[in-house]
């Protein structure tokens, strides 16, 4: 069954090529049958017609009528008979009495078969008749004298057999050149077909028409925008998300076979068409809307066919990076919080091995304790619960570092409202405060010398007052310097490495989304403060 699926692509295509074929075939035969199959037969009465012509001038014949000798004609005409391949030619007076004939027993006797009698008015003529030598083609040309006084007709006559004979001979020539073309053609329909299979990757038409509306459906079911120019730099293809992203940059009209540079000029696929480089991610200004590019070369069998461009607004894209960072913020805080648990548990197994009952006993009661009165001070502080447990887990993992995490003891931070403003807080706290902790991780051994305590605190609080909210994280690490404090919120603005700078860019856009205010408050000695200044509608205020 697969064989003859692969296979039925090409049978259609050759089966079609050979109808047509055979089609232009019978056209043309038919057109051969009716022109020259009938000039076989006009080349043939005009080769009589013009020997009788040539027979009639002969100054013989006109001697010969008028003097009524035929000796000279005959001997004459069957020398032409002869030369010329032709069945009789005949010489008669006026009263149809033969003066020539190819049986000399039939000179001197009347014509037989009839059609002499316009030829004997001056009128040559040719007409079929059938005589003593059988059935024939007859061409009859009048005989004059040198003034011009008729002496008789000559007759030159064609065996019907033979004009048949050279008809049919001229008709199966045609039939065998047709058929030769019949079976090249057969054979060229399947070498195309073949070919045409092969262009089409062996798939069937099925097959291509299923692709097409995937492909269709795929691309407007892609998030990114996409257009494909062709060697000319032509627009080729682009889809919904490409026009709604282009519309949305004040770009409208027909798109498809304009030149990509008339259309879109700051893309340069034209560059990529001519080089064969791709771009990656490459940050472009659209009316107004900043998009991120990369565009590739489309190559087929080796050459370059065309190039591809993919893009998408990147304000979407950190959209995603902030939700994706906060979710990264509340499992890091859960990873710390397991991290503390599995320490703990290993210090009890531990105790247990080596019998230390009494002093697990106050191990236990000491941690418990502690557990307790570090949740009872968050919770009497911090009234959302999501934030106190992702503070919980910030405690937890600064412990681990180190470095000393401090809620101060005047913050306050009632339940909101809104739980996308948490999310947002959450973002902004969690991002300031992995940044001191990073700062103090850093400071190294230089720390006494840089003026930074031995100690590694790192200080927050919250304060909260008629629908406003005041978050302040600080540290006495190395500090910021003045000429970075601007460039540090910038996305991939680090002095860390490679792949980083993307936790102030993310504090400044939960920030603006908040429509707040971010500062960096001015420190007399090492460390750093960030003041975050955002609306805040406390649970139960809200309606008020």
């Amino acid at each position: 069954m697969a064989k003859k699926k692969s296979y039925s692509l090409r049978t259609t295509v050759a089966v079609m090529i050979s109808a047509v074929v055979v089609l232009v075939l019978l056209v043309l035969y038919i057109i051969f049958r009716n022109q020259i199959i009938p000039q076989t037969r006009h080349a043939l009465e005009d080769k009589a017609i013009t020997i009788a012509r040539t027979i009639a001038l002969m100054p013989l014949l006109s001697e010969g009528l008028s003097e009524g000798n035929s000796k000279g004609i005959q001997a004459y005409t069957s020398k032409i008979t002869r030369r010329n391949d032709i069945l009789f030619v005949v010489v008669m007076d006026m009263n149809s009495i033969r003066y020539s004939h190819p049986d000399a027993s039939k000179v001197g006797l009347p014509f037989v078969g009839g059609g002499q009698e316009a030829a004997l008015h001056g009128q040559e003529s040719i007409s079929e008749g059938t005589g003593t030598l059988g059935n024939s083609l007859r061409a009859f040309v009048p005989v004059y004298d040198g003034r011009g006084h008729q002496l008789g007709v000559v007759v030159a006559g064609l065996s019907m057999d033979r004009v048949q004979r050279l008809v049919r001979q001229n008709e199966w020539t045609i039939i065998a050149i047709l058929v030769s073309g019949a079976l090249f053609g057969a054979g060229g329909a399947f070498v195309l077909a073949r070919r045409i299979k092969q262009m089409m990757f062996g798939m069937e038409p099925a097959d291509i028409s299923r692709l097409l509306q995937e492909r269709s459906a795929m691309l407007e079911s892609i998030r990114e925008g996409i257009i494909a120019i062709d060697q000319e730099a032509r627009i080729t293809l682009i889809n919904m998300e490409a026009h709604r992203l282009l519309k949305a940059a004040g770009i409208n009209g027909a798109v498809v076979n304009r030149q990509i540079t008339d259309y879109w000029p700051e893309l340069r696929l034209e560059h990529v068409l001519s080089s064969g480089e791709g771009r990656q991610d490459q940050e472009l200004e659209l009316g107004g809307i900043s998009l991120l590019v990369s565009s590739l070369p489309v190559r087929v069998g080796g050459e370059i066919a065309g190039a591809i461009a993919t893009f998408r607004d990147k304000t979407e894209l950190a959209v995603l990076a902030e939700r994706l960072s906060g979710i990264a913020v509340y499992a890091d805080a859960l990873r710390a919080g397991a991290h503390e648990f599995m320490n703990k548990l290993h210090v009890i197994m531990g105790m247990t091995h080596m019998g230390l009952y009494d002093e697990l006993q106050q191990y236990i009661l000491g941690t418990a304790s502690n557990y307790q009165q570090e949740i009872g001070a968050i919770t009497r502080q911090i009234k959302d619960p999501v934030m106190a447990g992702f503070l919980l887990g910030k405690l937890s993992r600064a412990r681990e570092t180190g470095i000393e995490l401090l809620l101060t003891a005047d913050s306050d931070l009632p339940e909101s409202a809104d739980s996308q403003v948490i999310h947002e807080l959450i973002t902004i706290a969690g991002n300031l405060l992995d940044n001191a902790m990073e700062a103090l991780g850093g400071s190294g051994t230089d720390e006494h010398s840089r003026g930074v305590h031995s100690n590694k605190r790192v200080r927050l609080a919250f304060h909260y007052e008629e629908g406003r909210l005041l978050c302040e994280v600080s540290d006495n690490g190395p500090g910021i310097p003045e000429a970075f404090r601007e460039q540090i919120f910038v996305q991939g603005f680090s002095s860390k490495g490679e792949h980083r700078g993307i936790g102030l860019y993310l504090v400044r856009k939960s920030v603006d989304k908040l429509q707040g205010h971010l500062q960096i408050a001015a420190c007399s000695g090492p460390g750093t403060t960030f003041i975050v200044n955002v609306p805040y509608a406390a649970k139960g205020e809200e309606s008020q």
